[in-house]
Protein backbone atom coordinates (compact mmCIF):
# COMPACT_ATOMS: atom_id res chain seq x y z
CA UNK A 1 0.00 0.00 0.00
CA UNK A 2 3.17 2.51 0.77
CA UNK A 3 4.13 1.83 -2.71
CA UNK A 4 0.83 2.73 -4.25
CA UNK A 5 0.91 6.16 -2.36
CA UNK A 6 4.35 7.27 -3.38
CA UNK A 7 3.51 6.22 -6.92
CA UNK A 8 0.12 8.63 -6.39
CA UNK A 9 2.20 11.23 -4.72
CA UNK A 10 4.77 11.02 -7.75
CA UNK A 11 1.86 11.19 -10.30
CA UNK A 12 0.33 14.37 -8.56
CA UNK A 13 3.40 15.86 -8.84
CA UNK A 14 4.06 15.46 -12.03
CA UNK A 15 0.89 16.99 -13.08
CA UNK A 16 1.32 19.59 -10.91
CA UNK A 17 4.77 20.29 -12.82
CA UNK A 18 3.20 19.71 -15.66
CA UNK A 19 0.41 21.86 -15.47
CA UNK A 20 2.36 24.49 -13.95
CA UNK A 21 4.66 24.44 -16.92
CA UNK A 22 2.38 24.60 -19.21
CA UNK A 23 0.82 27.37 -18.13
CA UNK A 24 4.11 29.46 -17.67
CA UNK A 25 4.99 28.44 -21.37
CA UNK A 26 1.60 29.29 -22.65
CA UNK A 27 1.54 32.82 -20.80
CA UNK A 28 5.38 32.98 -22.04
CA UNK A 29 4.29 32.39 -25.61
CA UNK A 30 1.17 35.21 -24.95
CA UNK A 31 3.78 37.89 -23.88
CA UNK A 32 6.27 37.21 -26.63
CA UNK A 33 3.67 37.92 -29.35
CA UNK A 34 5.03 40.95 -30.84
CA UNK A 35 8.72 39.15 -31.18
CA UNK A 36 8.35 36.14 -33.41
CA UNK A 37 11.83 34.73 -32.86
CA UNK A 38 11.39 34.94 -29.31
CA UNK A 39 7.94 32.70 -29.68
CA UNK A 40 9.78 30.10 -31.51
CA UNK A 41 12.05 29.67 -28.36
CA UNK A 42 9.28 29.12 -26.14
CA UNK A 43 7.68 26.50 -28.72
CA UNK A 44 10.87 25.06 -28.94
CA UNK A 45 11.06 24.39 -25.20
CA UNK A 46 7.79 23.40 -24.59
CA UNK A 47 8.62 20.68 -27.24
CA UNK A 48 11.30 19.93 -25.56
CA UNK A 49 9.92 19.33 -22.20
CA UNK A 50 6.94 17.62 -23.27
CA UNK A 51 9.39 15.20 -25.46
CA UNK A 52 11.49 14.68 -21.91
CA UNK A 53 8.24 14.30 -20.21
CA UNK A 54 6.73 11.40 -22.44
CA UNK A 55 10.25 9.62 -22.89
CA UNK A 56 10.56 9.59 -19.14
CA UNK A 57 6.66 8.16 -18.37
CA UNK A 58 7.84 5.39 -21.27
CA UNK A 59 11.05 4.61 -20.37
CA UNK A 60 10.03 3.80 -16.61
CA UNK A 61 6.84 1.85 -18.00
CA UNK A 62 9.38 -0.14 -19.82
CA UNK A 63 11.70 -0.48 -16.89
CA UNK A 64 8.41 -2.21 -14.84
CA UNK A 65 7.91 -4.40 -17.36
CA UNK A 66 11.57 -5.18 -17.63
CA UNK A 67 11.51 -6.06 -13.64
CA UNK A 68 8.57 -8.09 -13.35
CA UNK A 69 9.55 -10.49 -17.00
CA UNK A 70 13.04 -10.74 -14.58
CA UNK A 71 11.07 -12.10 -11.48
CA UNK A 72 8.72 -14.05 -13.87
CA UNK A 73 11.67 -15.90 -15.06
CA UNK A 74 13.74 -16.28 -11.80
CA UNK A 75 10.16 -18.07 -10.98
CA UNK A 76 10.02 -20.32 -13.81
CA UNK A 77 13.43 -21.23 -12.97
CA UNK A 78 12.47 -22.20 -9.36
CA UNK A 79 9.57 -24.36 -10.29
CA UNK A 80 11.57 -26.27 -12.98
CA UNK A 81 14.78 -26.60 -10.59
CA UNK A 82 12.35 -28.32 -7.61
CA UNK A 83 10.26 -29.95 -10.42
CA UNK A 84 13.50 -31.68 -11.44
CA UNK A 85 14.81 -32.57 -7.55
CA UNK A 86 11.24 -34.31 -7.27
CA UNK A 87 11.54 -36.24 -10.25
CA UNK A 88 15.04 -37.09 -9.88
CA UNK A 89 14.49 -38.15 -6.17
CA UNK A 90 11.50 -40.22 -7.03
CA UNK A 91 13.35 -42.02 -9.96
CA UNK A 92 16.21 -42.82 -6.98
CA UNK A 93 14.25 -44.06 -4.53
CA UNK A 94 12.78 -46.92 -7.49
CA UNK A 95 15.88 -47.53 -8.54
CA UNK A 96 17.48 -48.85 -4.96
CA UNK A 97 16.07 -51.64 -3.09
CA UNK A 98 15.60 -50.64 -0.41
CA UNK A 99 15.30 -46.23 0.38
CA UNK A 100 15.91 -44.91 3.38
CA UNK A 101 14.59 -42.87 5.83
CA UNK A 102 16.80 -40.19 4.84
CA UNK A 103 15.01 -40.12 1.09
CA UNK A 104 11.42 -39.88 3.03
CA UNK A 105 12.88 -36.74 4.92
CA UNK A 106 14.20 -34.89 1.55
CA UNK A 107 10.96 -36.09 0.51
CA UNK A 108 9.19 -33.76 2.99
CA UNK A 109 11.44 -31.49 2.21
CA UNK A 110 10.75 -31.32 -1.66
CA UNK A 111 6.77 -30.98 -0.48
CA UNK A 112 7.80 -27.88 1.18
CA UNK A 113 9.31 -26.31 -1.22
CA UNK A 114 6.10 -27.63 -3.66
CA UNK A 115 3.90 -25.36 -1.66
CA UNK A 116 5.90 -22.07 -2.33
CA UNK A 117 6.15 -22.11 -5.81
CA UNK A 118 3.15 -25.05 -7.03
CA UNK A 119 0.10 -24.37 -8.64
CA UNK A 120 -2.67 -25.71 -6.64
CA UNK A 121 -3.43 -28.29 -9.19
CA UNK A 122 0.20 -29.73 -8.60
CA UNK A 123 -0.17 -29.78 -5.42
CA UNK A 124 -3.71 -31.48 -5.10
CA UNK A 125 -2.44 -34.25 -7.44
CA UNK A 126 1.08 -34.58 -5.62
CA UNK A 127 -1.08 -35.39 -2.43
CA UNK A 128 -2.53 -37.73 -4.00
CA UNK A 129 0.96 -39.31 -5.31
CA UNK A 130 2.52 -38.85 -1.56
CA UNK A 131 -0.57 -40.97 -0.09
CA UNK A 132 0.13 -43.85 -2.43
CA UNK A 133 3.52 -43.37 -2.05
CA UNK A 134 3.13 -43.87 1.29
CA UNK A 135 0.53 -46.83 1.24
CA UNK A 136 2.87 -48.35 -1.21
CA UNK A 137 6.62 -47.71 0.56
CA UNK A 138 5.86 -48.80 4.19
CA UNK A 139 8.49 -51.35 3.50
CA UNK A 140 10.96 -49.16 2.44
CA UNK A 141 10.86 -49.86 -1.36
CA UNK A 142 8.47 -49.74 -4.44
CA UNK A 143 9.08 -53.30 -5.72
CA UNK A 144 5.87 -55.10 -6.65
CA UNK A 145 3.46 -51.98 -7.12
CA UNK A 146 5.38 -49.78 -9.94
CA UNK A 147 2.73 -49.92 -11.87
CA UNK A 148 0.58 -47.99 -9.68
CA UNK A 149 3.45 -45.94 -9.04
CA UNK A 150 3.87 -44.97 -12.40
CA UNK A 151 -0.05 -44.30 -13.02
CA UNK A 152 0.55 -41.55 -10.06
CA UNK A 153 3.61 -39.96 -11.52
CA UNK A 154 2.17 -39.83 -14.87
CA UNK A 155 -0.94 -38.10 -13.66
CA UNK A 156 1.09 -36.01 -11.42
CA UNK A 157 3.94 -35.17 -14.82
CA UNK A 158 0.92 -34.48 -16.03
CA UNK A 159 -0.15 -31.58 -13.58
CA UNK A 160 3.57 -29.86 -13.57
CA UNK A 161 3.77 -29.88 -17.34
CA UNK A 162 0.14 -28.09 -17.30
CA UNK A 163 1.93 -25.75 -14.71
CA UNK A 164 5.37 -25.12 -16.51
CA UNK A 165 3.74 -24.57 -20.28
CA UNK A 166 0.23 -23.92 -19.54
CA UNK A 167 -1.28 -21.95 -22.36
CA UNK A 168 1.94 -22.02 -24.50
CA UNK A 169 1.24 -25.50 -25.53
CA UNK A 170 1.51 -25.50 -29.71
CA UNK A 171 0.33 -28.70 -30.48
CA UNK A 172 -2.74 -28.24 -29.29
CA UNK A 173 -3.33 -32.07 -27.39
CA UNK A 174 -6.45 -32.19 -25.41
CA UNK A 175 -5.34 -33.22 -21.74
CA UNK A 176 -7.01 -36.27 -22.00
CA UNK A 177 -4.98 -37.52 -24.95
CA UNK A 178 -1.42 -35.68 -23.52
CA UNK A 179 -2.95 -37.92 -20.15
CA UNK A 180 -2.70 -41.34 -22.39
CA UNK A 181 0.56 -40.61 -24.14
CA UNK A 182 2.11 -39.91 -20.72
CA UNK A 183 0.17 -42.89 -19.12
CA UNK A 184 0.90 -45.28 -22.28
CA UNK A 185 4.73 -43.88 -21.67
CA UNK A 186 5.01 -45.28 -18.65
CA UNK A 187 3.42 -48.62 -18.96
CA UNK A 188 6.10 -49.68 -21.67
CA UNK A 189 8.91 -50.22 -19.12
CA UNK A 190 6.63 -52.39 -16.41
CA UNK A 191 7.17 -55.81 -17.15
Amino acid sequence: MNKTITQMLYLFLSLVTLVAGYAFLRYAYKVTDQTPFTQEIVLIILGTVATIFITALLLNKQTAVEIEKEQSIKFMELKTSTYEQLLNLLEKMSLVENFTSAELTNLRFITHRLAIIASPEVLNEYQCFLNIVYKIANDNSFSGETDVLHEALGSLTLQIREDLIGSQDKHHFSRKQINEIIKSNSMKFIS
